[in-house]
Protein backbone atom coordinates (compact mmCIF):
# COMPACT_ATOMS: atom_id res chain seq x y z
CA UNK A 1 0.00 0.00 0.00
CA UNK A 2 0.59 3.80 -0.22
CA UNK A 3 3.12 5.80 1.88
CA UNK A 4 3.31 9.20 0.72
CA UNK A 5 2.47 8.04 -2.77
CA UNK A 6 5.34 5.20 -2.48
CA UNK A 7 4.19 1.48 -2.07
CA UNK A 8 5.58 -0.36 0.70
CA UNK A 9 5.27 -3.64 2.20
CA UNK A 10 6.01 -4.23 5.46
CA UNK A 11 8.63 -6.82 5.11
CA UNK A 12 10.83 -7.20 2.55
CA UNK A 13 14.81 -7.69 1.82
CA UNK A 14 16.66 -6.06 -0.47
CA UNK A 15 19.03 -7.60 -2.65
CA UNK A 16 22.09 -5.23 -2.31
CA UNK A 17 21.81 -5.32 1.74
CA UNK A 18 22.18 -9.24 2.75
CA UNK A 19 21.59 -10.86 4.90
CA UNK A 20 19.09 -8.29 6.32
CA UNK A 21 15.29 -8.40 7.06
CA UNK A 22 13.79 -4.83 6.71
CA UNK A 23 10.59 -4.10 8.25
CA UNK A 24 8.56 -0.85 9.01
CA UNK A 25 8.95 -0.33 12.87
CA UNK A 26 5.15 -0.15 13.66
CA UNK A 27 6.17 1.34 17.05
CA UNK A 28 7.08 4.75 16.05
CA UNK A 29 4.19 5.52 13.92
CA UNK A 30 1.90 7.58 13.16
CA UNK A 31 4.35 10.05 14.47
CA UNK A 32 7.55 8.67 12.06
CA UNK A 33 7.78 6.14 9.31
CA UNK A 34 11.73 4.45 10.09
CA UNK A 35 12.56 1.27 8.47
CA UNK A 36 14.65 -1.05 10.68
CA UNK A 37 16.95 -3.64 9.69
CA UNK A 38 17.23 -7.45 11.09
CA UNK A 39 20.19 -9.02 10.54
CA UNK A 40 20.09 -12.38 12.95
CA UNK A 41 17.35 -14.41 14.23
CA UNK A 42 17.86 -12.41 18.14
CA UNK A 43 17.09 -8.98 16.17
CA UNK A 44 13.62 -10.54 14.27
CA UNK A 45 12.53 -12.05 17.42
CA UNK A 46 12.85 -8.95 19.47
CA UNK A 47 11.28 -6.86 16.72
CA UNK A 48 8.02 -9.49 17.07
CA UNK A 49 7.83 -9.34 21.13
CA UNK A 50 8.32 -5.67 21.32
CA UNK A 51 5.59 -5.25 18.47
CA UNK A 52 7.88 -3.87 15.90
CA UNK A 53 6.46 -5.65 13.76
CA UNK A 54 3.02 -7.04 14.34
CA UNK A 55 -0.26 -8.50 13.45
CA UNK A 56 -0.96 -12.31 11.87
CA UNK A 57 0.00 -11.95 8.71
CA UNK A 58 2.83 -9.83 8.81
CA UNK A 59 4.00 -11.47 11.60
CA UNK A 60 4.15 -14.83 9.68
CA UNK A 61 5.95 -13.26 7.14
CA UNK A 62 8.37 -11.82 9.13
CA UNK A 63 8.70 -15.06 10.69
CA UNK A 64 9.30 -16.89 6.97
CA UNK A 65 11.88 -14.49 6.64
CA UNK A 66 13.40 -15.33 9.91
CA UNK A 67 14.08 -18.57 8.80
CA UNK A 68 16.10 -17.19 5.95
CA UNK A 69 18.20 -15.38 8.56
CA UNK A 70 18.09 -18.93 10.97
CA UNK A 71 19.74 -20.87 7.22
CA UNK A 72 22.35 -17.64 7.81
CA UNK A 73 23.20 -18.28 11.28
CA UNK A 74 23.05 -22.29 11.10
CA UNK A 75 26.04 -22.88 8.47
CA UNK A 76 24.30 -26.66 7.43
CA UNK A 77 23.31 -27.60 10.57
CA UNK A 78 20.06 -28.89 10.76
CA UNK A 79 19.73 -29.10 14.41
CA UNK A 80 20.87 -25.34 14.93
CA UNK A 81 18.86 -24.49 12.34
CA UNK A 82 15.51 -26.25 14.62
CA UNK A 83 16.86 -24.32 17.65
CA UNK A 84 17.02 -20.70 15.58
CA UNK A 85 13.19 -22.08 14.74
CA UNK A 86 12.50 -22.59 18.34
CA UNK A 87 13.60 -19.10 19.32
CA UNK A 88 11.40 -17.77 16.22
CA UNK A 89 8.28 -19.70 17.44
CA UNK A 90 8.59 -19.19 20.82
CA UNK A 91 8.36 -15.28 19.80
CA UNK A 92 4.23 -14.82 20.03
CA UNK A 93 2.26 -17.52 21.47
CA UNK A 94 -1.32 -17.04 19.74
CA UNK A 95 -0.73 -15.84 16.20
CA UNK A 96 -1.20 -18.96 14.27
CA UNK A 97 0.55 -17.23 10.76
CA UNK A 98 3.89 -17.33 12.75
CA UNK A 99 4.06 -20.85 13.53
CA UNK A 100 2.67 -22.17 9.84
CA UNK A 101 5.21 -19.90 8.43
CA UNK A 102 8.47 -21.77 10.56
CA UNK A 103 6.99 -25.02 9.68
CA UNK A 104 6.55 -24.66 6.26
CA UNK A 105 10.36 -23.24 5.73
CA UNK A 106 11.12 -26.40 8.28
CA UNK A 107 9.51 -28.73 6.45
CA UNK A 108 11.13 -27.21 2.90
CA UNK A 109 14.83 -27.39 3.90
CA UNK A 110 13.83 -30.77 5.42
CA UNK A 111 12.89 -32.79 2.39
CA UNK A 112 15.82 -30.49 -0.09
CA UNK A 113 18.98 -30.92 2.49
CA UNK A 114 21.18 -31.54 -0.22
CA UNK A 115 19.85 -27.82 -1.79
CA UNK A 116 21.44 -24.28 -1.05
CA UNK A 117 19.52 -23.13 2.54
CA UNK A 118 19.98 -19.85 2.00
CA UNK A 119 18.63 -19.27 -1.37
CA UNK A 120 15.73 -21.97 -1.06
CA UNK A 121 14.83 -19.80 2.59
CA UNK A 122 15.03 -16.99 0.78
CA UNK A 123 12.43 -17.90 -1.92
CA UNK A 124 10.21 -19.18 -0.06
CA UNK A 125 9.92 -16.51 2.60
CA UNK A 126 9.66 -14.14 -0.98
CA UNK A 127 6.57 -16.17 -2.00
CA UNK A 128 4.86 -16.65 1.54
CA UNK A 129 4.58 -12.75 1.28
CA UNK A 130 3.57 -12.86 -2.60
CA UNK A 131 0.79 -15.13 -1.10
CA UNK A 132 -0.62 -13.07 1.94
CA UNK A 133 -0.68 -10.00 -0.47
CA UNK A 134 -2.42 -11.71 -2.89
CA UNK A 135 -4.61 -13.03 -0.72
CA UNK A 136 -5.64 -10.08 1.07
CA UNK A 137 -6.42 -8.85 -1.91
CA UNK A 138 -8.81 -11.57 -3.25
CA UNK A 139 -10.38 -10.90 0.34
CA UNK A 140 -11.35 -7.20 -0.41
CA UNK A 141 -12.71 -8.64 -3.77
CA UNK A 142 -14.77 -10.74 -2.12
CA UNK A 143 -15.83 -8.55 1.40
CA UNK A 144 -16.57 -5.47 -1.25
CA UNK A 145 -19.65 -7.21 -2.06
CA UNK A 146 -20.90 -6.97 1.29
CA UNK A 147 -20.20 -3.31 1.42
CA UNK A 148 -22.14 -2.69 -2.05
CA UNK A 149 -24.88 -4.86 -0.44
CA UNK A 150 -25.21 -2.27 2.18
CA UNK A 151 -24.88 0.67 0.02
CA UNK A 152 -27.78 -0.43 -1.95
CA UNK A 153 -29.91 -0.88 0.97
CA UNK A 154 -29.85 2.21 2.99
CA UNK A 155 -32.25 4.74 2.11
CA UNK A 156 -30.27 7.92 2.01
CA UNK A 157 -26.84 8.58 0.62
CA UNK A 158 -24.97 8.35 3.15
CA UNK A 159 -21.66 6.41 3.35
CA UNK A 160 -20.75 2.55 4.46
CA UNK A 161 -20.02 3.01 8.73
CA UNK A 162 -17.82 0.09 9.38
CA UNK A 163 -16.69 -0.04 12.56
CA UNK A 164 -13.38 -2.21 13.16
CA UNK A 165 -11.38 -3.03 16.09
CA UNK A 166 -7.21 -2.60 16.45
CA UNK A 167 -5.32 -3.00 13.60
CA UNK A 168 -6.07 -5.95 10.46
CA UNK A 169 -4.95 -3.30 7.75
CA UNK A 170 -2.17 -3.64 5.47
CA UNK A 171 0.52 -2.84 8.62
CA UNK A 172 -0.98 -6.41 9.87
CA UNK A 173 0.17 -7.92 6.80
CA UNK A 174 2.38 -7.72 3.91
CA UNK A 175 -0.30 -5.68 2.15
CA UNK A 176 -3.96 -4.99 1.58
CA UNK A 177 -4.72 -6.43 5.08
CA UNK A 178 -7.28 -8.52 5.87
CA UNK A 179 -10.30 -6.45 7.15
CA UNK A 180 -9.27 -3.22 6.00
CA UNK A 181 -9.18 -5.06 2.30
CA UNK A 182 -12.61 -4.72 1.04
CA UNK A 183 -12.52 -0.79 2.52
CA UNK A 184 -9.64 -0.32 0.36
CA UNK A 185 -11.35 -1.83 -2.80
CA UNK A 186 -14.70 -0.55 -2.34
CA UNK A 187 -13.05 2.95 -1.56
CA UNK A 188 -10.60 3.08 -4.83
CA UNK A 189 -14.00 2.74 -7.11
CA UNK A 190 -15.70 5.01 -5.97
CA UNK A 191 -18.11 3.67 -2.78
CA UNK A 192 -18.19 5.70 -0.19
CA UNK A 193 -17.47 4.55 2.93
CA UNK A 194 -17.13 6.13 6.54
CA UNK A 195 -14.43 3.79 9.08
CA UNK A 196 -14.99 3.93 13.20
CA UNK A 197 -11.54 3.53 14.62
CA UNK A 198 -11.44 2.05 17.71
CA UNK A 199 -8.81 3.59 19.32
CA UNK A 200 -7.67 -0.29 20.97
CA UNK A 201 -6.04 -0.04 23.95
CA UNK A 202 -3.95 -0.68 25.80
CA UNK A 203 -1.27 -0.02 22.77
CA UNK A 204 -3.47 2.07 20.69
CA UNK A 205 -3.08 0.03 17.65
CA UNK A 206 -6.28 1.27 16.06
CA UNK A 207 -5.67 5.28 16.81
CA UNK A 208 -2.12 4.64 15.80
CA UNK A 209 -2.18 2.29 12.79
CA UNK A 210 -5.27 1.47 10.97
CA UNK A 211 -5.92 5.75 11.38
CA UNK A 212 -2.61 6.49 9.83
CA UNK A 213 -2.96 3.77 7.15
CA UNK A 214 -6.31 4.79 6.35
CA UNK A 215 -5.19 8.92 5.92
CA UNK A 216 -3.03 7.55 3.70
CA UNK A 217 -5.31 6.38 1.39
CA UNK A 218 -7.66 8.81 1.87
CA UNK A 219 -10.60 6.87 3.52
CA UNK A 220 -12.68 9.02 5.75
CA UNK A 221 -12.95 7.66 9.22
CA UNK A 222 -12.90 8.93 12.67
CA UNK A 223 -11.00 7.09 16.26
CA UNK A 224 -13.51 6.65 18.85
CA UNK A 225 -12.42 5.15 22.66
CA UNK A 226 -12.79 1.53 22.88
CA UNK A 227 -16.21 1.79 24.49
CA UNK A 228 -18.10 3.82 22.13
CA UNK A 229 -18.83 0.97 19.87
CA UNK A 230 -22.11 -0.17 21.62
CA UNK A 231 -23.45 3.20 21.62
CA UNK A 232 -22.77 3.89 18.14
CA UNK A 233 -24.18 0.42 17.02
CA UNK A 234 -27.34 1.53 18.82
CA UNK A 235 -27.71 4.73 17.27
CA UNK A 236 -27.79 3.77 14.27
CA UNK A 237 -24.40 4.98 13.36
CA UNK A 238 -22.69 1.39 12.61
CA UNK A 239 -23.76 -0.34 9.29
CA UNK A 240 -21.38 -3.42 9.97
CA UNK A 241 -18.35 -4.42 12.00
CA UNK A 242 -15.25 -6.16 10.20
CA UNK A 243 -12.12 -7.34 12.51
CA UNK A 244 -9.54 -9.28 11.66
CA UNK A 245 -8.24 -12.10 13.60
CA UNK A 246 -5.07 -13.47 14.62
CA UNK A 247 -6.37 -17.85 14.92
CA UNK A 248 -9.50 -19.05 13.80
CA UNK A 249 -9.97 -22.76 14.36
CA UNK A 250 -12.21 -24.80 11.70
CA UNK A 251 -15.51 -24.33 13.73
CA UNK A 252 -15.56 -20.48 13.75
CA UNK A 253 -14.35 -19.68 16.70
CA UNK A 254 -12.40 -16.17 16.60
CA UNK A 255 -9.43 -15.15 18.34
CA UNK A 256 -8.33 -11.50 17.50
CA UNK A 257 -7.50 -8.69 20.04
CA UNK A 258 -8.81 -8.02 23.36
CA UNK A 259 -12.05 -6.14 23.43
CA UNK A 260 -13.48 -8.16 19.79
CA UNK A 261 -15.79 -10.41 21.95
CA UNK A 262 -17.46 -7.26 23.09
CA UNK A 263 -18.09 -5.93 19.93
CA UNK A 264 -19.77 -8.72 18.53
CA UNK A 265 -21.68 -8.94 21.84
CA UNK A 266 -23.09 -5.39 20.85
CA UNK A 267 -22.89 -6.37 16.98
CA UNK A 268 -25.53 -9.30 17.70
CA UNK A 269 -27.80 -7.59 20.10
CA UNK A 270 -28.06 -4.86 17.74
CA UNK A 271 -28.61 -6.90 14.83
CA UNK A 272 -25.74 -5.69 12.85
CA UNK A 273 -23.35 -8.36 11.01
CA UNK A 274 -19.77 -8.74 12.45
CA UNK A 275 -17.62 -10.04 9.67
CA UNK A 276 -13.86 -11.83 10.16
CA UNK A 277 -11.49 -11.56 7.55
CA UNK A 278 -8.34 -13.08 7.07
CA UNK A 279 -6.61 -15.46 5.22
CA UNK A 280 -6.41 -19.48 4.85
CA UNK A 281 -2.70 -19.14 6.99
CA UNK A 282 -5.01 -17.64 10.09
CA UNK A 283 -6.83 -20.90 10.48
CA UNK A 284 -5.89 -23.27 12.88
CA UNK A 285 -6.96 -26.48 11.77
CA UNK A 286 -6.54 -28.40 14.78
CA UNK A 287 -8.02 -26.82 18.08
CA UNK A 288 -11.38 -27.79 19.59
CA UNK A 289 -14.17 -26.71 18.85
CA UNK A 290 -15.15 -23.37 21.74
CA UNK A 291 -11.74 -22.38 21.11
CA UNK A 292 -10.98 -22.52 25.18
CA UNK A 293 -7.46 -24.38 24.15
CA UNK A 294 -6.75 -21.29 21.76
CA UNK A 295 -3.21 -19.78 23.76
CA UNK A 296 -4.14 -16.38 25.16
CA UNK A 297 -0.90 -14.11 25.33
CA UNK A 298 -0.53 -12.34 28.59
CA UNK A 299 1.81 -8.93 28.36
CA UNK A 300 3.58 -7.39 30.26
CA UNK A 301 1.19 -4.67 32.80
CA UNK A 302 3.62 -1.63 31.84
CA UNK A 303 1.34 -1.63 28.74
CA UNK A 304 -1.14 -1.26 30.88
CA UNK A 305 0.11 1.10 33.46
CA UNK A 306 1.67 3.65 30.59
CA UNK A 307 0.81 4.98 27.47
CA UNK A 308 3.31 6.18 25.08
CA UNK A 309 2.84 9.31 22.50
CA UNK A 310 4.27 12.94 21.43
CA UNK A 311 5.48 15.18 24.22
CA UNK A 312 5.18 19.00 23.94
CA UNK A 313 9.17 18.60 22.59
CA UNK A 314 7.82 16.19 19.83
CA UNK A 315 9.31 13.49 20.84
CA UNK A 316 8.10 10.08 21.76
CA UNK A 317 7.68 9.08 25.84
CA UNK A 318 5.57 7.34 27.60
CA UNK A 319 3.97 8.40 31.05
CA UNK A 320 2.00 6.89 33.53
CA UNK A 321 -1.50 7.36 33.92
CA UNK A 322 -1.71 5.31 37.30
CA UNK A 323 0.85 3.86 40.11
CA UNK A 324 3.02 1.02 39.73
CA UNK A 325 2.10 -0.13 43.40
CA UNK A 326 -1.10 -0.94 41.48
CA UNK A 327 -2.32 -4.22 40.42
CA UNK A 328 -2.66 -5.04 36.34
CA UNK A 329 -3.23 -7.15 33.98
CA UNK A 330 -3.04 -7.26 30.51
CA UNK A 331 -4.68 -10.50 28.32
CA UNK A 332 -3.86 -9.40 24.36
CA UNK A 333 -6.74 -11.69 22.96
CA UNK A 334 -9.91 -13.17 23.59
CA UNK A 335 -12.11 -15.52 21.67
CA UNK A 336 -15.67 -14.88 19.82
CA UNK A 337 -17.52 -17.68 19.62
CA UNK A 338 -18.95 -18.39 16.22
CA UNK A 339 -22.80 -18.04 17.11
CA UNK A 340 -21.76 -14.67 17.27
CA UNK A 341 -20.23 -14.32 13.71
CA UNK A 342 -22.08 -13.41 10.56
CA UNK A 343 -19.45 -14.88 8.34
CA UNK A 344 -15.90 -15.05 7.28
CA UNK A 345 -14.31 -13.33 4.38
CA UNK A 346 -11.52 -15.76 3.18
CA UNK A 347 -9.27 -15.26 -0.20
CA UNK A 348 -11.60 -18.44 -1.21
CA UNK A 349 -15.06 -16.59 -0.72
CA UNK A 350 -17.48 -16.17 2.26
CA UNK A 351 -18.71 -18.93 4.58
CA UNK A 352 -20.79 -19.27 7.76
CA UNK A 353 -18.64 -19.06 10.49
CA UNK A 354 -19.17 -23.05 11.12
CA UNK A 355 -17.31 -26.63 10.70
CA UNK A 356 -19.83 -27.18 7.24
CA UNK A 357 -19.31 -23.29 6.12
CA UNK A 358 -15.37 -23.71 6.16
CA UNK A 359 -15.43 -27.00 5.05
CA UNK A 360 -17.38 -26.31 2.15
CA UNK A 361 -14.10 -23.43 1.22
CA UNK A 362 -11.37 -25.51 1.89
CA UNK A 363 -12.52 -29.40 1.15
CA UNK A 364 -9.29 -30.81 1.26
CA UNK A 365 -8.99 -30.01 5.01
CA UNK A 366 -11.93 -32.47 6.00
CA UNK A 367 -10.16 -35.67 6.83
CA UNK A 368 -6.48 -33.64 8.45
Amino acid sequence: MNVDGKHFRTVWVDKDEQPIVKIIDQTKLPFAFEIENLDSVESLVSAIKNMHVRGAGCIGVTAAYGMWLAANQSRGSYSQLESLASKILEARPTATNLSWAVKRQLDLVAKNKNENWITLTLNEANKISDEDARWCNEIGNHGKKILYDIAKNKNNSSPVNILTHCNAGWLAFADWGSATSPIYCAHREGLSVHVWVDETRPLNQGARLTSWELANEGVPHTIIPDNTGGHLMRSGMVDVVITGTDRTNSYGDVANKIGTYLKALAATDNGIPFYVALPSSTFDWDTAEGGGDIPIEQRDSDEVMNIEGLNSEGKISSIAVSLDSFNYANYAFDVTPSRLVSGLITERGICNASRNGIMGLFPEKINN
